[in-house]
């Protein structure tokens, strides 16, 4: 934990270079203790409608498990978005969302 998935479209966009920028930079927040615990994936979405021009989107959904402030979560969006725009200059509409994951989160760890 946490989890950062990337929906993107509009644009090409090199996913694995996204994701290893995303995970290092995250990886070296305070607010990250346990960083091997870290998953960033992107994802491409290849229907869609947006309303601005230029006609794409990255869209970052960060979830974590409870217990960080409010003003930790908006710094990571920062952190996150800061590297999109960084590793995605072309694409038109970027934007961070942050989420505790429920209480009925589980996992199985090998």
């Amino acid at each position: 934990m946490p989890h950062v998935r990337i929906e993107h479209a509009g644009t090409a966009v090199d996913q694995q270079k996204v994701c290893e920028a995303v995970f290092d930079a995250l990886a070296a927040h305070k607010a990250i203790p346990h960083p091997e615990s870290l998953k960033v994936r992107a994802l491409p979405c290849d229907a869609y409608r947006i309303g601005t021009e230029p006609a794409s989107f990255a869209h970052a959904h960060l979830t974590l498990l409870p217990g960080r402030s409010d003003e930790v979560k908006t710094e990571l969006a920062r952190l996150i978005l800061t590297v999109m725009r960084r590793h995605l200059p072309e694409v038109g509409s970027l934007s961070v969302d942050v989420a505790d994951l429920s209480s009925s989160y589980v996992k199985d760890v090998l």
